[in-house]
């Protein structure tokens, strides 16, 4: 497995923005609190993933056994263990306060985020074959899809609404309260709590994780109290919603013909766990 940096992740609310509202908790601890998004309809959601890994590993599994490998498991161990590294954060920065005090910018190492596979080691003549079946289990899940013009189009679009969102001055004003309230309290003036969470003082290993130093944490601390304080989550998903929002609109055709990719896949991924598991 290649060996992969970690970046900050990334996930309609149009009402003003308010400590709670219908069916918001009053405090915001994970990105979900914040209600859903236009674009998630549009989108791979974590069931998707977890449904097309196993449908992927029974094709995969189907395919090893048609080359010679009969016992090839679900979820197999690779010949010599990869350097993992893995994608983690939130879209707005971190939110949750007991975490902070805890592990600052970080997660309980003892609890690693990425799953370590269960089954036995694959052989190196298993190996060998993995890629050519990695190929044609994903052909299968993707019948009947555009793979270069309609999957996960409203993915593509994030990165031109994200650019949008950063511009607008309601956010920019929100930041810039947040930013002076972390001053403040006698920690860095960064420009936005992505800026905080990414700050390589932190000093993450290649997994992704921190230090969790004093520094980091008492950071930490400030930036989620700081968001608590102004709302800065709630205006930040607000603005999001809207930029989306106006998207979709803009490009109706381009996003409908993303969802019809996405139920496409889900259907194709449904035959292969029927058929398979």
């Amino acid at each position: 497995m290649t060996k992969r940096g970690w970046r900050l992740g990334a996930v309609a609310v149009l009402a003003a923005v308010c400590v709670s509202g219908p069916g918001r908790p009053e405090v915001i601890r994970t990105a979900s609190d914040l209600g859903p998004l236009p674009a998630d309809r549009y989108d791979y959601t974590p069931q998707d993933y977890q449904r097309s890994h196993r449908a992927s590993a029974l094709l995969v599994r189907q395919c090893m056994a048609e080359r010679g490998h009969p016992d090839f498991p679900l979820d197999p161990r690779y010949p010599n263990d990869p350097i993992v590294a893995v994608a983690v954060g939130t879209d707005y920065g971190a939110l949750d306060l007991a975490t902070a005090r805890r592990w600052g910018y970080g997660w309980d190492p003892a609890r690693p985020l990425a799953l370590q596979p269960k089954g036995r080691r694959m052989t190196n003549a298993e190996y060998a074959e993995l890629p050519a079946c990695n190929v044609k289990a994903n052909r299968r899940l993707m019948r009947g899809i555009d793979l270069k013009r309609d999957w996960l189009y409203a993915t593509t679009r994030s990165i031109e609404v994200d650019k949008a969102v950063k511009r607008d001055p309601r956010l920019r004003a929100a930041w810039e309260v947040w930013s002076r309230c972390v001053a403040e309290q006698g920690f860095t003036r960064y420009p936005d709590p992505v800026a905080a969470y990414t700050d390589t003082a932190w000093k993450r290993d290649d997994n992704g994780n921190t230090r969790h130093t004093q520094r980091e944490r008492s950071t930490a601390v400030a930036d989620v109290t700081c968001k608590r304080r102004h709302h800065t989550a709630e205006l930040w998903h607000r603005v999001r919603a809207q930029k989306q929002a106006v998207d979709i609109t803009h490009h109706r055709d381009r996003y409908t013909a993303g969802l019809q990719a996405l139920r496409t896949y889900r259907t194709n991924i449904a035959e292969v766990l029927q058929k398979l598991d």
